[in-house]
């Protein structure tokens, strides 16, 4: 079942992607995420954007978000788009169902692009997004530094 996110759910939101924060340079984070932290950015998103979670057997076990892209208001209708699935659940369309959605949501709140942010190389990622429309726009070389190396980043987006 796919529905919106809940303060309640910042716990298992917290137990998938600082599992990612720990493990991999998906993303830029290198502390732990505390669960005041989540619940505040869960209201922050969810002021204005989806925020949405996959919970199956009452366990949350995925969640994508949309979060604003620039401060600039002539931004507010470009979006940049999260997913995140439980490790080891990433090949059984989770992702794909949370994103159909997200994006659905999207479109009907008006919004006109969606920009997807990679850390390079991930192949995985790439084609999760490019399988929706995504197509890649720009790059930079070795911008964020995590676990002792650089890390190059791509840019994809998606018009609506």
């Amino acid at each position: 079942m796919i529905r919106n996110s809940l303060v309640s759910d910042a716990q298992e939101i917290c137990d998938i992607y600082n599992y990612y924060v720990l493990n991999t340079t998906t993303t830029f984070e290198e502390h732990p995420v505390s669960l005041v932290a989540m619940q505040n950015r869960i209201l922050d998103v969810t002021e204005s954007l989806p925020w949405l979670v996959f919970v199956e057997d009452e366990k949350l076990i995925g969640f994508a978000y949309a979060g604003s892209w620039g401060s600039r208001s002539a931004y507010r209708f470009t979006v940049e788009s999260t997913v995140y699935v439980t490790p080891n659940l990433g090949s059984r369309g989770i992702g794909t169902q949370l994103y159909n959605d997200l994006l659905s949501e999207l479109r009907k709140r008006s919004r006109h692009s969606v920009i997807a942010v990679i850390s390079l190389p991930n192949p995985a990622s790439i084609e999760f997004h490019e399988k929706f429309g995504f197509q890649r726009v720009g790059s930079f070389q070795e911008i964020g530094r995590k676990f002792d190396q650089w890390i190059d980043v791509g840019y994809w987006q998606l018009v609506l």
